[in-house]
C-alpha cells in the first residue's frame, strides 16, 4: 500500500447539525436525542451508536462483492471453465483423487466450496450461475440497503467456493480480504428481518470492533512486512520504481514516477507514518479512531488514483467505516422528516424506555459475544505471525479464510520485464524473413503507443499474472504454454481475454511465441514521448521458444488438459 497522505481538517459531526438546523430557522439541536410533544422534531441520533454506520458498511461490502461476481462471470470460464487455463473440474477431480476418490471432510476442509455437490458436467454454466446468483444477491443489498444473515452468508459461500477453485488465478490477498470482511458482514445483520433499521438489533460494538481490528491488522501488516523487507523501505527510495514497476500502470502513475527524488522520499515517509503509527489511534477514543478512520481511507483514494490493484484499496476502505459512529456519517443521510436520521433518533428513545428487551435480544448477545471469542481464537497465530521477525504477508490459517494475515509490495521489483506473445503464419519460425505480429492484453503495457489503463476496481486476472510470469520463468507459469496453444487455434473464449487478435479475420498463427521485454516509460515531453508514446522497451531475449499445435499434443496430455480444436 504506496502513496502519499495529507493532513485533514473537518468541522465535528456537532457543528455540522447546528449549522444545518440554524439553516432552516430551527434552534440548536442538542447533542442527544430527546423525547418533545407529538409532531416535535426528534433530535440526532447520540454518538456512539451505528445505524447509520451498518447501512454504509453493508452497502459497500455489497458493491465489492457485485465487482467480484462481475469478474467472476466475465473471466472465469476462460480461466477455469471446462476449456480454462486450468480447469477447475480437473482441480477437483485432483483433490478428490489425493483424498482417495472421496468427498469426505479432508477433501472438503481442503478445498471448501458447494461446486463439490453441484453439476459437472457442464462446468461453465455452473460458474456462471454462481457468479450471477452472487450478482444478483450484491445488487438487491446495494440498492436496498437491507439485508440479512441469510443474505450475507448466502454471498460468503459463493464467494469462497469460487475463490477456492480458482486457484492461481485467485491466489491474491484481496480474495481473504473480501471473504473476511464479508463474513464480518454476516453478522451485523439480524438473522430474518430486512430492513435498513431492524427493530431490537442495534450493531453490536463488538462486531465494530471486529472490523477496526481488521483495519489494524490490514495496515500494521503491510508496514511491517515493507520494514522488514526491501531495504528501499528503509533508505526511502522505493517509491522511486514503484509508478513504473507496479503490477498495471495507470496514466497518472506515468507523471507520478517522474516526482523529484524528495517528493518520492516524503511519499515513504507518508505510508510508513499511515502503516505503522496511524493504525493505533484506533485505541484512543473516538475523536482519534475518527481521525484514524479519516487518513485511511484518504490514503486508500490516493491508492486508487495512481494505480490499478484491483479492488484491493476500495476494499480496504469498508473497515475504515466502522471508525465512524452515526453522528459521524448523519451528512450522507437525508435530514427531512420521516427520514432514517429521524427513524434512528425514535428507535432509540423506544429502545430506552423499554424496560424489558424480547427473548431474541439476548440470544443475539451470546451469538456476538461467541463471535467475538472465535475472533480472537483465530487472531492468535495472526498475530503471532506480526510479531514474527520472518513474517509472511496474506496467508490464510483456517480453510474458511475468517482471520487472515495481509500486507503489499514488501518487496519492490526495481525494473519491469514484460513477456509479449506474438504469432506468425511462417511455415518456418526460424525463418529471419518470418513476420511476427503481436497480441495485446487489456490492460497491460505492450503496444509502446497505447495509454496506461484506468479500470480500477475492476480487474483483469491474466494481466495480473503476466506481470508475475515476467520476473519468473514459463516452467514455473505452465499455463502461459497453454495460452499459447489456445492462441494458435484461436479459442473465442480465450480471445475474449485479450484486447487484440493480430490473426482476426484470417488463418490463424501457425507459430506462437514469447519475448522477453524490459520497458520503462517515456519521459514526458521527451522524444518518445512526442511521438505518442508512452513505454520505450528494449528486447531482453526469448521467453519460451516457438510452438505449434502439433507439438504441443503430448504437454496437453501430461496434464489433461483438453486440446484445443480451432473455432
Amino acid at each position: 500500500m504506496l502513496a502519499a497522505g495529507s493532513d485533514m481538517a473537518a468541522p465535528s459531526a456537532a457543528l455540522r447539525q447546528r449549522r444545518a438546523a440554524a439553516g432552516d430557522g430551527a434552534p440548536e439541536a442538542p447533542e442527544r436525542a430527546v423525547a418533545g410533544p407529538a409532531g416535535s422534531r426528534v433530535g440526532p441520533p447520540p454518538p456512539g451508536t451505528f445505524w447509520l454506520t451498518r447501512i454504509v458498511l453493508l452497502r459497500s461490502i455489497a458493491l465489492l462483492y457485485f465487482v467480484a461476481f462481475l469478474v467472476a462471470y466475465h473471466q472465469n470460464k476462460q480461466l477455469i471453465g471446462e476449456k480454462g487455463l486450468l480447469p477447475c473440474k480437473l482441480y477437483l477431480q485432483n483433490v478428490k483423487k489425493y483424498f482417495k476418490g472421496k468427498i469426505n471432510l479432508d477433501a472438503l476442509s481442503y478445498a471448501p466450496t458447494i461446486i463439490w455437490f453441484l453439476d459437472w458436467s457442464d462446468m461453465d454454466s455452473t460458474l456462471d450461475y454462481l457468479s450471477l446468483f452472487g450478482l444478483a444477491t450484491s445488487a438487491f443489498v446495494l440498492i436496498t440497503g437491507c439485508a440479512n444473515m441469510v443474505l450475507m452468508s448466502v454471498l460468503w459461500v459463493l464467494y469462497l467456493s469460487l475463490v477456492n477453485v480458482g486457484q492461481i488465478w485467485y491466489s491474491f490477498g484481496w480474495e481473504s480480504q473480501l471473504l473476511e470482511t464479508g463474513f464480518l458482514g454476516i453478522f451485523l445483520c439480524p438473522l430474518w428481518t430486512l430492513s435498513r433499521l431492524p427493530r431490537h438489533t442495534p450493531p453490536s460494538s463488538i462486531i465494530i470492533w471486529g472490523f477496526r481490528w481488521l483495519i489494524f491488522r490490514i495496515m500494521l501488516g503491510a508496514g511491517l512486512i515493507k520494514i522488514r523487507g526491501d531495504r528501499c523501505w528503509r533508505e526511502l527510495t522505493c517509491m522511486d520504481y514503484h509508478y513504473e514497476t507496479q503490477p498495471v500502470p495507470n496514466p497518472i502513475a506515468y507523471f507520478m514516477h517522474r516526482s523529484p527524488w524528495w517528493f518520492h522520499q516524503f511519499e515513504t515517509l507518508v505510508n510508513h507514518f499511515i502503516e505503522l503509527l496511524v493504525p493505533f489511534f484506533l485505541f484512543l477514543g473516538r475523536r482519534m479512531c475518527i481521525v484514524h478512520g479519516l487518513l485511511q481511507i484518504l490514503f486508500q483514494v490516493l491508492l486508487i488514483i495512481s494505480g490499478n490493484l484491483s479492488f484491493l484499496n476500495w476494499l480496504t476502505i469498508v473497515p475504515s467505516i466502522a471508525c465512524f459512529d452515526d453522528v459521524s456519517l448523519g451528512f450522507l443521510f437525508s435530514s427531512r422528516r420521516g427520514g432514517v436520521k429521524e427513524r434512528v433518533a425514535q428507535m432509540q428513545l423506544k429502545e430506552a424506555a423499554r424496560e424489558q428487551l424480547p427473548l431474541g435480544c439476548y440470544v443475539r448477545k451470546v451469538v456476538n459475544i461467541s463471535f467475538g471469542l472465535l475472533i480472537a481464537y483465530l487472531s492468535i497465530p495472526v498475530v503471532l505471525n506480526l510479531l514474527n521477525s520472518r513474517q509472511v504477508m496474506n496467508t490464510s490459517f483456517n480453510p474458511l479464510r475468517i482471520v487472515n494475515t495481509y500486507g503489499a509490495f514488501g518487496s519492490i521489483t526495481k525494473e519491469r520485464t514484460e513477456v509479449v506473445l506474438q504469432g506468425t503464419s511462417s511455415l518456418d519460425p526460424n525463418d529471419p524473413a518470418a513476420v511476427w505480429e503481436e497480441y495485446d492484453f487489456k490492460c497491460k503495457p505492450g503496444d509502446l503507443k497505447r495509454r496506461p489503463c484506468f479500470i480500477t476496481p475492476y480487474h483483469y486476472r491474466l494481466d495480473w499474472l503476466m506481470w508475475f510470469a515476467a520476473f519468473q520463468t514459463y516452467e514455473q507459469n505452465e499455463w502461459i504454454i497453454h495460452l499459447a496453444g489456445k492462441l494458435l487455434a484461436q479459442e473465442e473464449e480465450t480471445l475474449s481475454l485479450m484486447a487484440t487478435n493480430p490473426f482476426a479475420g484470417r488463418a490463424p498463427p501457425r507459430w506462437i511465441r514469447g519475448e522477453h521485454f524490459k520497458y520503462k516509460f517515456s519521459r514526458p515531453g521527451g522524444k518518445h514521448a512526442s511521438e505518442g508514446r508512452w513505454w520505450i522497451r528494449k528486447r531482453i531475449g526469448p521467453y519460451f521458444p516457438p510452438v505449434n499445435l502439433q507439438g504441443l499434443k503430448k504437454f496437453y496430455e501430461d496434464r489433461n488438459w483438453p486440446y484445443p480444436v480451432r473455432d
